[in-house]
C-alpha cells in the first residue's frame, strides 16, 4: 500500500489515493484533503462529510448519493453545489472512507 504524508500526518491510502484504514482519519486531515481540491470546509460541508463516516461505521459501506439524500436527508444539488463534478466520490475522499459503490 501506498503511503501519502500531508502536514506532518501520514496514512495509508490505495492505488487512487483513498484512505484505507479509517482510524487514520481526522478533521483536520479532511480539511488538509479539501484544500488539495480547492474546497475550504465549513459547517455546511462538514453535515454530510459526518453522516458518511457515521452511516459507513454503521452499516459497512460508503453510502452512495441515493442514500444520502434518502437516509441521510441531504438535498443532491445542494451536495453538487459543495462538492462540484462527482460529489459523492469528493466527499468520501474527504472522509477518509473507500469510494462510493458506482463511482467512476
Amino acid at each position: 500500500m501506498p503511503t501519502n504524508t500531508l502536514n506532518d500526518r501520514t496514512f495509508q491510502v490505495n492505488d487512487e489515493g483513498f484512505l484505507t484504514n479509517r482510524d487514520e482519519w481526522s478533521e483536520e486531515l479532511g480539511a488538509d484533503l479539501a484544500a488539495l481540491i480547492g474546497i475550504e470546509m465549513d459547517e455546511e460541508h462538514w453535515a454530510p462529510i459526518r453522516f458518511m463516516r457515521e452511516d459507513s461505521a454503521k452499516n459497512g459501506p460508503t453510502p452512495t448519493l441515493r442514500r444520502m439524500q434518502t437516509v441521510g436527508g441531504f438535498d443532491i444539488k445542494e451536495l453538487y453545489r459543495l462538492y462540484p463534478g462527482k460529489p459523492a466520490k469528493k466527499m468520501a475522499w474527504i472522509a477518509g472512507l473507500p469510494k462510493p459503490v458506482g463511482c467512476v
